[in-house]
């Protein structure tokens, strides 16, 4: 908890930075002032390729002169198709420079999802590199591929020698991020320019980044916490390591990451978090990181569980922050550093204060103030506020809505749907949704999404899904199915349907079969009925065959416990009966610990049922090698949509 000198010390910096921003300026523009500083340091680390500040904005200048060439300009939507890489850096940085607006589509993505978002956007190019071409869905932009350092591109051949001019605006697009949407389409957020520069600007005294600063882009371009990541190294002439997509499934890999590269600022996800705390105590910290900040976003935060990181590290050095954020208000809008203390009195999600050119309101569904303590609904004013939402004015108007509490015209506030309450000592507490949209694993996720999907197969009658912490920490999707008369769908056949329809991270953890759906006498879905899938080996098409020996079994009972299941057969497929990326990073490591071996993430989802991996863990255990970080080794892209949860 933080004293009351200190709470005094932060409002007063709250107050002086209210209006200290340059307005006038674009994301990229003041880039380009940070290149003239310092050219020749180090900009960009992705594995064995760095470019600095210099070679990135010539890299990011030849894109933005060719795009220019094809009409790029204020309020063009570009796409951007691209793995983690160098390339997709520049594409970014290279729409922006032309004056366009970048659209981010992530390659893990189901080709449905894609194809709407294309269809829906109508960008006239779309930036990708040659190896994802057969995966981008037909659409009728031009394609253009960026290419690899010992690739040729027709991108070369523009010229680099001066930075472009585009005539675009702080008040134009610099990207659209597309999020869940209740009715089972996502929903474009509109974010200018100035709502990104006045977010650093902003929060400049709470931070201080600078040159010194080490950045990790761990999160996938397509999650808006990447544009926190992005630009907090590349204005203020710090360095950005982009963490292949394997590495950020690792949390061994990423520890020793953090180490290698000696990164000072890192940005995670509570539950991504807490896979990191696990690796780093499994490896014994026996070498030193080297953060100072480590700020949390994307979904609630539980103090409780940083209790062991604060045991190990205090809570000055490395300092946690927690900010509460929503892509319609640009990345974050409250802030709140954690100490010890407030983890010793067990306090709740504490998020803080707002970010100073922000005002929040807690009100009731009149839209009054609620008293002190009384939880309301949070609504956010201010210059992070986003345009609104692509194509969807009916929705737009919906959630951005006059502000009854100025007397400016046009002014508005965002309607978050997240409830909160003040505390005594002013900071804001999270305390859950007020609709069914969830936070996972840092993306915001509809259910009505997930439940529209589930409606359209022909096997089902009613569908509910809801997102379950039966253990604390431990969130988790769940569907509830109502079957047609006719049949009954087994779960592989649900799983791999809504994989080909939704992103990985919205595919259900568990899914049970009900007789009906339990009501309340008024009618409505009585959600508290329905029943705890913990303990239930979900009805799969493989009979259930018991562990044989004693290998099996202890692999077997780690399954168990880290999936919450009273049994497993051997020859279930872990991510079948619940498994996530994250789940599987808790079961390797607690394999290698309990065998001494070094079973990689590779050798896990080649077959991940305990048959399949057994002559691996015995071949591993017969040579004897020596417990280490497992070795990276890229997976195929097939393979991630196929068996990873984003």
């Amino acid at each position: 908890m933080l004293t009351e000198a200190e709470r005094h010390h932060l409002l007063v910096e709250w107050n002086e930075t209210k209006t200290n921003y340059p307005g006038d300026k674009c994301i990229h523009e003041l880039f380009e002032e940070q290149v003239e500083r310092t050219p020749d340091a180090l900009a960009l680390v992705f594995e064995n390729e760095h470019l600095t500040y210099r070679e990135l904005n010539c890299r990011a200048n030849q894109l933005a002169h060719y795009l220019q060439g094809l009409g790029a300009g204020p309020e063009v939507l570009v796409g951007i198709f691209m793995d983690r890489s160098v390339e997709m850096v520049i594409g970014i940085l290279g729409i922006l420079k032309a004056g366009g607006a970048y659209v981010p589509l992530d390659p893990i993505y189901p080709k449905e999802r894609l194809a709407f978002m294309l269809e829906d956007m109508r960008a006239p190019v779309i930036l990708t590199q040659q190896g994802l071409a057969a995966d981008l869905p037909p659409n009728s932009a031009k394609i253009i591929y960026l290419r690899a350092p010992d690739e040729k591109s027709e991108v070369d051949d523009a010229r680099a020698d001066e930075n472009p001019l585009s005539g675009v605006k702080p008040e134009n697009l610099a990207y659209v991020i597309y999020t869940s949407g209740s009715t089972g389409k996502p929903k474009g957020v509109l974010v200018t320019h100035a709502n990104v520069v006045r977010l650093f600007t902003a929060t400049e005294s709470w931070f201080h980044f600078g040159q010194g600063d080490i950045w990790t882009m761990f999160h996938s371009h397509a999650f808006d916490f990447s544009v926190w990541e992005l630009w907090g190294a590349l204005l203020y002439g710090g360095r950005l390591v982009v963490v292949p997509y394997e590495v950020s499934r690792s949390p061994g890999a990423f520890y020793a990451l953090l180490v290698k590269e000696g990164v000072t600022v890192l940005n995670q996800t509570p539950s991504a978090f807490k896979q990191l705390m696990q690796a780093e105590e499994s490896l014994r910290g026996e070498e030193d990181i080297s953060l100072r900040l480590i700020i949390f976003g994307g979904e609630a935060l539980e103090l409780q569980s940083l209790k062991p990181w604060i045991k190990r590290h205090g809570d000055k050095k490395p300092q946690l922050i927690n900010m509460y954020g929503i892509t319609e208000t640009t990345v974050h809008v409250t802030y709140r550093p954690i100490t010890a203390e407030d983890v010793q009195l067990r306090r709740g999600s504490v998020i803080g204060i707002p970010i100073p050119d922000l005002q929040v309101y807690v009100l009731d569904r009149n839209l009054q103030p609620v008293p002190m303590a009384v939880p309301g609904e949070l609504y956010v004013g201010g210059a992070g506020l986003a345009r609104g939402y692509l194509n969807r004015p009916e929705l737009t108007s919906g959630r951005f809505v006059p502000n009854p509490f100025s007397n400016i015209p046009g002014e508005r506030l965002y309607k978050s749907g997240d409830v909160v309450r003040y505390l005594p000592d002013q900071d804001l507490e999270y305390l859950g949704r007020t609709d069914h949209q969830v936070k996972i694993r840092g993306f915001r996720v509809e259910l009505g999404e997930i439940e529209a999907m589930l409606g359209r197969h022909e096997a089902i009658r009613e569908v509910v899904v809801m997102a379950r912490e039966d253990v604390p920490g431990d969130q988790r999707l769940v569907a509830y199915l109502v079957p047609n008369e006719k049949q009954t769908p087994s779960v592989s056949v649900l799983r791999q349907y809504l994989k080909e329809k939704l992103p990985e991270y919205m595919v259900p953890n568990a899914f049970m079969i009900l007789e009906k759906v339990p009501l309340t006498p008024n009618g409505k879905i009585d959600r508290k009925a329905l029943p705890s899938p913990t303990g239930l080996r979900p009805e799969l098409e493989s009979a259930y065959v018991a562990p044989r020996t004693e290998i099996e079994r202890t692999i077997a009972a780690i399954w168990q416990a880290v999936l919450r299941l009273e049994k497993v057969g051997i020859h279930d497929n872990f991510f079948e009966v619940g498994g996530t990326s994250l789940l599987a990073t808790q079961v390797i490591s607690r394999i290698n610990k309990a065998f001494q071996v070094d079973l990689s993430l590779r050798s896990f989802f080649e077959d991940p049922t305990i048959a399949g991996l057994l002559p691996t863990i015995e071949k591993l255990r017969n040579s004897g090698a020596a417990f280490q970080v497992p070795p990276i080794v890229p997976i195929s892209r097939e393979s991630r949509r196929q068996k990873l949860s984003t």
